[in-house]
């Protein structure tokens, strides 16, 4: 599908700055009109060029007219998110961000924050699982106090044995798993938090402006980094009610889980990716919450002409004393 609008015929898109659809041919808001596509045709609505994408691409540009196209398909039936998050930041104000978290960086290299670099930034929507689960934590095991004093020239100790038992119930909500194998899990738990508060029922008319993927895995298969998650903080929970004891030592020590919901979500992240002396330095920015997630590239000459500024700074105040103290 496309949206194209309805004044002039241009593509319009969602602008998180006008948090609305917005044709940026004609100006026009809310003046999309949706067309949809031959069932399974991978060419673009507006121009007719072929779209050449992988199976999980959903959302993408036409590389001909610059047109935002989202593949029917691919986001209805057994592919339809229940839920999406709208990107709150556009690549203008993404832009910003950037400079202003690395404006210290004097090492960076120079063309790091130019408009035709960070212009190649591309929004897109990545698929995530959100699970529920019930929890309960079981703790049972033997902990002690240690009490010492000192009587006379004698230092005596006592040591108390007790049974600790603990059983806690937990319910998680929403847990984020991401369902894109592009996507580094470790990159995307580093994402986190995003604020639920800005989930909306799934709309097509949010994606179109961007990039997105469906699902790679289903629900079941990556239930696992979900659990792992839900039962270290039940575990975490637990334990932190066991305090006070100078030992424990568990007989007992594990978490009972029950998935009760699992919601497919599309959440938003910007992905500029900076390609410096042969090597790729990708920066993944929350498109809900601005939070950036990325290793700055560094100049080595820069470093090193750093160093000689600072040696020469040093060696004339050095000799300016030298100067003062014999004079």
């Amino acid at each position: 599908m496309i949206f194209k609008c309805k004044n002039c015929d241009g593509n319009v898109v969602y602008s998180p700055e006008k948090n609305g659809m917005y044709c940026p041919y004609c100006e026009s808001m809310e003046s999309e009109e949706k067309k949809l596509p031959e069932q399974g045709t991978a060419t673009c609505l507006n121009c007719g060029g072929e779209l050449h994408v992988n199976d999980y691409t959903s959302a993408t540009q036409c590389p001909y007219c610059s047109s935002y196209i989202i593949f029917d398909e691919r986001v209805s039936g057994e592919y339809t998110p229940h839920l999406i998050m709208p990107f709150k930041f556009g690549k203008e104000t993404v832009k910003k961000m950037l400079r202003e978290k690395f404006k210290k960086s004097v090492f960076a290299p120079s063309d790091f924050f130019s408009d035709a670099k960070l212009d190649s930034m591309e929004g897109m929507y990545v698929p995530f699982w959100l699970y529920d689960f019930d929890a309960t934590g079981h703790y049972d095991g033997e902990c002690t106090k240690v009490r010492s004093w000192v009587a006379g020239d004698r230092r005596y100790t006592e040591t108390s044995i007790f049974h600790v038992v603990r059983e806690m119930d937990v319910s998680f909500e929403k847990i984020p798993v991401d369902a894109s194998d592009a996507m580094p899990d470790s990159t995307m738990d580093l994402m986190e938090p995003y604020h639920y508060k800005a989930l909306e029922a799934f709309k097509a008319e949010y994606m179109s402006g961007f990039f997105a993927e469906k699902y790679n895995q289903t629900a079941d298969i990556m239930e696992g980094r979900a659990k792992n998650k839900a039962a270290a903080d039940t575990s975490a929970m637990v334990h932190a009610s066991i305090s006070g004891y100078a030992t424990k030592r568990a007989t007992v020590d594990g978490v009972h889980l029950t998935r009760t919901d699992a919601n497919y979500a599309l959440f938003p992240v910007w992905i500029y990716n900076y390609k410096y002396n042969g090597e790729d330095f990708r920066f993944h920015i929350n498109g809900q919450t601005g939070k950036i997630v990325g290793k700055l590239p560094i100049v080595p000459k820069k470093v090193i002409g750093y160093g000689a500024t600072v040696f020469g700074l040093l060696f004339s105040i050095l000799l300016m004393l030298n100067y003062i103290f014999f004079f």
